[in-house]
């Protein structure tokens, strides 16, 4: 139950830096962004939280499930209007955030705190 309850708040933690790079590029970003962006990485967390599978590594399984639940938020990235990131920019750099951040919980998780899969 611990590490469920840590990847989630790290995963809220880094929804919260993903916010403030996104704020960086200028212009408002409305609350239901921040939110969407917010829960996307607070639901990489929890995922990694609560899986049991078994990848061989953690960086891996952070990485992966990263990825994975990073679609949602890049789709919509897509439609966002920004003249300094085409669609297919921000899509991307929406995954590969993911997937950083998946394996920095993960790192945090497993390695620094010890808390294990199970």
């Amino acid at each position: 139950m611990k590490r469920i309850i840590v990847a989630t708040l790290l995963g809220m933690v880094f929804g919260v830096v993903c916010y403030y790079f996104a704020k960086s590029g200028g212009g408002e970003i409305p609350a239901a962004l921040r939110y969407q962006i917010i829960g996307s990485r607070a639901l990489i967390g929890f995922a990694i939280g609560i899986s049991c599978l078994n990848l061989k590594h953690w960086s891996l399984h952070g990485l992966v499930l990263g990825l994975i639940f990073s679609i949602p938020l890049s789709f919509s990235g897509m439609m966002a209007e920004n003249p300094d990131f085409s669609g297919e920019m921000m899509f991307a750099s929406t995954m590969i955030m993911g997937g950083i951040y998946g394996i920095l919980i993960e790192l945090i998780t497993s390695v620094l705190l010890k808390l294990k899969q199970k």
